[in-house]
């Protein structure tokens, strides 16, 4: 009789701790990116979410496709990118992650060199949901297309060119939109993309 009580307990044991983990595998936190339009949709049993995000811009490449989380960083310090806060970092392919940005007035834009940028505190959120839950990312669309900045020698200012097709009859690959004088001499500063 002791014999069968043990074996019904370890039985129980098993049961449970299966059960455990098909009710853990749909508490999955669903992360869904997409490129085209700037946002994440975040849907799990805390509620459903939609942020705007910063992915790559033109020149690198956010990857598309279905990820799970491979590590959390509460704050990590990007060594690629002169040691560039990272909080609340999602890794999710070697060096690609989901994390929050300082730089909030360029969510909605894409303007990272291929991670997938947040507000702190919606970053914060996410982080909290995947160590709680676990996560899958799934990341679709195509970026829309981007300026291209570059430095102006004489003053210091930022001017953007916009990606071209090749086959465009300005032969570079990009076109710069021409300087305009404005009276006074600083057009950039009414216009940023002077």
């Amino acid at each position: 009789m002791r014999r069968s009580t043990l074996l019904g307990l370890r039985f129980s044991i098993v049961a449970l701790s299966v059960l455990g983990s098909f009710a853990s595998a749909d508490a999955l936190v669903r992360i869904h990116v997409d490129l085209s339009t700037q946002r994440m949709q975040v849907d799990s049993d805390d509620g459903s979410y939609s942020w705007p995000v910063s992915t790559a811009r033109s020149g690198y490449v956010t990857p598309d496709g279905t990820f799970a989380p491979q590590s959390l960083q509460r704050m990590h310090y990007s060594h690629k990118y002169h040691m560039s806060p990272m909080p609340y970092s999602i890794f999710f392919r070697g060096g690609f992650a989901i994390h929050g940005t300082y730089e909030t007035a360029y969510l909605g834009h894409p303007v990272s060199h291929g991670c997938v940028r947040l507000a702190p505190a919606n970053a914060a959120i996410l982080f909290r949901m995947v160590k709680a839950e676990g996560a899958t990312i799934t990341i679709t669309g195509s970026p829309p297309r981007t300026p291209i900045y570059a430095r102006g020698r004489e003053r210091g200012y930022a001017r953007a060119a916009y990606a071209r097709p090749r086959s465009s009859n300005y032969g570079f690959g990009f076109f710069a939109p021409p300087r305009q004088q404005e009276s006074g001499g600083r057009g950039w500063q009414s216009d940023p993309f002077w």
